[in-house]
């Protein structure tokens, strides 16, 4: 479908028009809230906060100057409320899939990558779906317990390829671990979660793993023009730019391989317990439609991949910071070497026996969040509660927040998880040992629920299905790498890193092409 000049206008001035009467008959209003002013009308802030690559420092430089809870210009002249108040985010939390729902160019979004599937749905509609209670078998402990091996066979087929670089070099090589990152990740999800492999970190060609980083492509002004349009009269999505193009091949690719899966299920190697049997299985007992089924694969491809269960992102993250910090890699190490030396860890050991590697990965999650930002919209009116009382626009005190019916929260993780007020001082410093010290000086941060008091993996009735199975990864990985291995920025510890947006913001060497992450890597020797 083609749009001119002036059809483009007129669902423009229409849309403008619906929205200002709309308002007029709006019975209650939201508090009013101190907030940045903005003099875009028809985008308010939310080009500069889409297209930055940290939007976490612009929350906390708002939040510094408008306080705990405050009011931004979003589209068409209304405002939404960003709470970084641990009471008020418990809160919001907690109604989640009911009371705050996705906003309807999220849910858009969605079918149209993935589908209606369980990530779509809403409300009741949230629970008849390929459900959580159907999947939790196959993220639960036992499960994850037996997937394990595969965790580290993913890691081994990496340094399998490592050594060989390192057999002609005396004094290491420069190796860009973004992408073997991502092949872990991609090969893993795909042998834990379908017994289907990839064989990316075998140098095999991914029609997925190629849709995925397409994506990743500098957007045109155009691309980012009709993007923010697209929030105010959603036919705009229909226009093939070539961002749109490259979603529609990546969901494309997704949907072919979810059917492939399903058509192969029940042959040798695809159990009942496992992601793929699960789901196959509740279909036929829940009368769950194909195309359901289908959309529930695709959330977990899209998660293996580039988001929520297994972060590519978050060992990249992990690398990077053990550059930084030598000391912290001889303290990992040595941690991991004395519980054993010629084995891998167990899953109990993962789990509960390496105070360092777990201390570690929270700081790794605590700082380097995928998700930045939730943001949800009011399903209803409701009162939300605050920890301490804040100032309205009107100078009054309160410590109560009327959100009105069709508002649109957020939820800045980012901005949270890294907060002085909730984790004092050093809250910006990557310090593991804030995680053994008792005494560190974070209390506030017991306020917020989450995973140990950070919002990476979400909260309530949406917290990340996949969380065990992220951080036994994520673990495993590490222990692998660290073991054999040590490693350095090219052009020392204080080499910029900067962020690169693909579907989720991903870590980048400033100067590299894309999102590069070389690192000079050699064996480790002992002394």
């Amino acid at each position: 479908m083609r749009f001119g000049a002036v059809d483009a206008g007129v669902l423009l001035a229409s849309a403008c028009v619906l929205y200002l009467l709309a308002g007029r008959f709006r019975s209650r209003r939201t508090t009013s809230l101190k907030g940045p002013s903005s003099g875009n009308f028809l985008f308010g802030v939310m080009g500069r906060l889409i297209n930055a690559p940290d939007n976490g420092a612009i929350y906390e430089e708002w939040a510094t100057l408008y306080g705990s809870v405050f009011s931004i210009p979003s589209f068409l002249g209304s405002r939404g409320i960003v709470f970084a108040d641990p009471k008020a985010i418990n809160h919001l939390y907690s109604k989640e899939t009911y009371g705050y729902v996705q906003t309807p160019e999220s849910q858009r979004a969605i079918e149209r990558l993935i589908g209606r599937g369980i990530l779509w749905a809403e409300g009741d509609s949230h629970k008849r779906r390929a459900s959580r209670r159907t999947l939790n078998p196959a993220f639960g402990p036992a499960s994850i317990k037996n997937l394990t091996p595969i965790f580290f066979e993913s890691a081994f087929k990496a340094t399998s390829a490592w050594d060989s670089m390192l057999e002609s070099s005396s004094d290491g090589v420069i190796i860009e671990v973004q992408n073997w990152m991502n092949h872990i990740s991609l090969d893993t999800i795909g042998l834990a979660g379908f017994s289907h492999d990839f064989g990316t970190l075998s140098g095999k060609p991914s029609d997925i793993a190629t849709a995925f980083d397409t994506i990743g492509a500098k957007p045109s002004m155009l691309n980012t023009a009709v993007f923010l349009l697209s929030f105010i009269v959603p036919i705009l999505d229909n226009i093939p730019t070539g961002r749109q193009t490259s979603l529609d091949q990546v969901t494309k690719t997704m949907r072919g391989l979810a059917r492939n899966f399903l058509a192969t299920t029940g042959d040798a190697g695809t159990t009942d317990k496992s992601v793929i049997g699960l789901l196959a299985k509740s279909a036929s007992a829940q009368n769950i439609s194909e195309e359901e089924v289908v959309a529930q694969i695709n959330v977990l491809l899209l998660a293996g991949y580039e988001t929520t269960a297994s972060k590519c992102n978050i060992p990249t993250w992990a690398l990077i910071e053990l550059s930084r910090n030598p000391s912290l890699q001889t303290k990992l190490r040595d941690e991991l070497l004395q519980a054993g030396r010629d084995r891998d860890p167990t899953w109990e050991e993962l789990t509960n026996n390496l105070p360092f590697l777990d201390a570690f990965t929270c700081e790794i999650l605590r700082l380097h969040p995928p998700v930045q930002e939730l943001r949800r919209m009011a399903a209803e009116d409701d009162f939300v509660p605050l920890s301490s009382p804040i100032e309205t626009a009107r100078g009054d005190l309160v410590d109560t927040i009327f959100v009105a019916k069709g508002t649109v929260v957020t939820m800045p993780i980012e901005c949270i998880n890294r907060s002085v007020e909730f984790w004092g001082p050093d809250a910006k410093v990557f310090n593991p040992s804030r995680w053994l010290d008792t005494s560190s000086d974070h209390r506030r941060a017991q306020e917020i629920k989450g995973y140990r008091h950070v919002l990476t993996f979400s909260d309530g009735g949406r917290m990340c299905l996949g969380k065990g199975f992220a951080l036994a990864e994520f673990k495993a990985v590490l222990s692998v790498l660290s073991r054999k291995y040590t490693f350095e920025l090219p052009n020392g510890p204080d080499t910029v890193i900067g962020r690169y947006r693909n579907l989720l913001p991903r870590p980048k060497v400033e100067g590299e092409e894309g999102y590069r992450v070389p690192l000079r890597i050699r064996h480790y020797v002992s002394e």
